[in-house]
């Protein structure tokens, strides 16, 4: 979400619009401003020479290519203060004027989050101090109630994965169980080196707050000075050689074949571990299903004789990560049938390619996006690989995906054949 997503734009002035425009011209240039803004010359002269007003849509394109710190520095002028009154000629401050722009936050999210932010940078001391008292008598028990808050009651993205909740629950066990929320224990999550411990403990601040177990100004402090973990977004370049691939697929095939049919799963239908193994732990080709929110009927296994390939529907929406459909090779396909309703652990499966030192399975859905995008349009390869955060479809557009992914998949299989990844049976 973009930072500017919470202001309210009516209530940036006309002044403060120039100034922003003016600013971002002499960061970027005027050419780049002009491109963003998507306005010819003219209009772009007659905005510099403010004849024109910046309105909403131009102000949100040029807050796109500014900082939140920098939109503030430029509407926080100490000049604009001494011109409302709140700050007098001498340096003394208008208190009650002060205190009635604080009270705004009430009414405007963008002000509040920006109160919040500035407490907790400059007077995170004070403000532990303040909220001490709502911090005391409150012992952190992993209970049912929390695995049911995680799985039923968690609002934006719930945890339902069992290998999720048996991780959080060790983390818990480990570091938190039995220990009195307080100041110390907030300076020990947030410092500690497993960075997940923060995710687990917010997740039970949310859960302490849902109980009302800690006011409303104790889970706004928490919930600010605990962050999530981060996530690293520079580019790692995955060193995956596809002579690798070969080889791990080749001594898989020779020597553990329900292993060999998960790697083919990855790899063909671009798949996470934890979908390959529910496609073979739960095979049942025979079923008739109907896909939620499209109204399409299907049996679960929809083959294509003469072009070489099936595609399964798995129907995963409930999880963290979406599975919709599997697409594998007939040749897979068989290997299925045999293993099908096999349950493994995917622990095992990594424990088994490190030890022989094979590619570990989170590399192959990675080799095939790489591969697929070879072959098929980029947003073919999301909907074959159900990355629906990054492919926004409607019901109509579905079927329009699933057709265009049907034509190209064969290609994508020739392909894994020209590079030697479809070892013949």
């Amino acid at each position: 979400m973009e930072w500017y997503s919470s202001l309210d734009f009516s209530k940036v002035s006309d002044e403060d619009r120039f100034r922003i425009l003016e600013y971002v011209v002499s960061k970027v240039s005027r050419e780049k401003v002009q491109g963003a803004l998507k306005v010819s010359r003219i209009t772009m002269w007659r905005l510099l020479s403010r004849q024109v007003r910046v309105d909403d849509g131009k102000l949100r394109a040029l807050l796109s290519l500014i900082t939140q710190r920098e939109f503030e520095s430029l509407v926080s002028a100490r000049d604009r203060l001494r011109a409302l009154g709140i700050l007098r000629e001498d340096g003394s401050v208008d208190y009650g004027l002060a205190l009635e722009v604080l009270a705004l936050a009430t009414r405007d999210e963008y002000l509040k989050q920006a109160i919040l932010r500035f407490a907790v940078e400059n007077f995170r001391e004070d403000l532990r101090r303040m909220l001490g008292l709502g911090l005391a008598h409150v012992v952190l028990r992993w209970d049912p109630g929390f695995e049911e808050f995680l799985r039923e009651r968690k609002k934006r993205r719930k945890v339902v994965d069992p290998g999720t909740i048996a991780y959080y629950r060790n983390l818990f066990e480990k570091h938190l169980e039995g220990k009195t929320l307080s100041e110390e224990l907030v300076d020990y999550v947030v410092s500690h080196p497993n960075k997940w411990l923060r995710n687990v403990f917010r997740h039970y601040v949310q859960y302490l707050y849902y109980l009302r177990k800690i006011p409303p100004e104790t889970y706004g402090w928490l919930m600010e000075v605990v962050p999530s973990r981060s996530y690293r977004l520079d580019v790692r370049p995955y060193q995956i050689g596809l002579e690798d691939v070969a080889r791990t697929l080749r001594y898989l095939r020779e020597n553990h074949d329900l292993y060999y049919l998960i790697y083919r799963l990855m790899l063909e239908g671009g798949l996470r571990l934890s979908h390959a193994l529910l496609v073979v732990r739960e095979f049942n080709p025979g079923e008739v299903v109907e896909i939620p929110g499209v109204g399409l009927e299907t049996p679960r296994l929809v083959c294509f004789e003469g072009k070489g390939f099936c595609r399964y529907y798995v129907g995963a929406r409930g999880t963290q990560k979406p599975c919709e459909w599997a697409y594998l090779s007939l040749e897979t396909l068989k290997l299925l049938e045999e293993y099908a309703g096999e349950s493994v652990d995917r622990n095992s499966v990594r424990r088994y390619s490190r030890r022989h030192g094979l590619l570990l399975p989170k590399h192959m859905r990675k080799v095939a996006w790489r591969l697929m995008i070879r072959v098929m349009p980029r947003e073919v390869a999301r909907f074959v690989q159900s990355r629906f955060g990054e492919l926004k479809i409607s019901e109509a557009r579905y079927e329009d995906l699933l057709d265009e992914a049907d034509e190209y998949y064969p290609r994508y299989l020739d392909l894994l054949r020209e590079l030697g990844l479809r070892i013949s049976e």
